[in-house]
């Protein structure tokens, strides 16, 4: 995808969503935390579900280590590798009032050292709570940056790279938002809505999908 491309590309998305957010449930840095932590290879939609249980019962790390391991299992058992995360998720409050007094740290090596937060995770507590240009990669974020060529890469780290190179420094704080939402709704993986988008005129993706019918 060439500059222009990228330029229009973006323009639209922000034309059609000026302010994206994350369609995770929060209210503060550490329940975003909590529930990006939660997300990994979950949807938003089932996490939401547990965190609205969770919340109002426990959100902030003491109250986390308060309910156990048990007890914080009950809330989230509905979310798959629940044990592994429950168990990540204790570890990581142990860690914010061990060694933050309670609080989530805001820089990528302080985040990437909790257990279970990984560099997409940083990644998004970076961008949504502390308004950082960072470039989350998820799986949609990998398909769409290799599908319409805005950042062809062969592992999630260099689409990150790339996408952080090309796309438009105006557009770079709320880019991971916008591709994420056009891939879940649009730019889906096994059948593109290619009918249904308003970006396909930038887009490299040559076996554009057909209208249905």
């Amino acid at each position: 995808m060439k500059p222009d491309a990228i330029e229009g590309f973006f323009a639209t998305l922000k034309a059609a969503n000026p302010m994206p957010v994350t369609e995770l449930e929060y209210t503060s840095v550490f329940e975003l935390l909590t529930a990006v932590l939660l997300s990994a290879q979950a949807t938003d939609v089932g996490v939401n579900k547990a965190t609205r249980r969770l919340f109002p019962v426990a959100n902030t790390p003491q109250k986390i280590l308060d309910l156990g391991l048990e007890g914080l299992e009950g809330y989230i058992k509905t979310i798959g590798l629940y044990h592994s995360k429950a168990k990540h998720l204790m570890q990581t409050c142990q860690i914010l009032v061990a060694q933050h007094g309670g609080v989530v740290p805001r820089t990528r090596e302080a985040l990437e050292a909790l257990p279970g937060v990984g560099r997409k995770t940083a990644n998004v507590v970076l961008n949504v709570a502390f308004g950082e240009a960072t470039m989350a990669v998820d799986t949609h974020l990998f398909r769409l940056g290799n599908r319409t060529g805005l950042a062809p890469g062969k592992t999630p780290y260099e689409v990150e790279m790339k996408l952080l190179k090309r796309i438009p420094p105006a557009y770079l704080v709320d880019a991971h938002h916008w591709l994420i939402l056009h891939g879940r709704y649009i730019c889906q993986a096994r059948k593109p809505l290619c009918w249904q988008c308003g970006v396909s005129q930038f887009c490299d993706f040559k076996a554009k999908t057909p209208p249905p019918g």
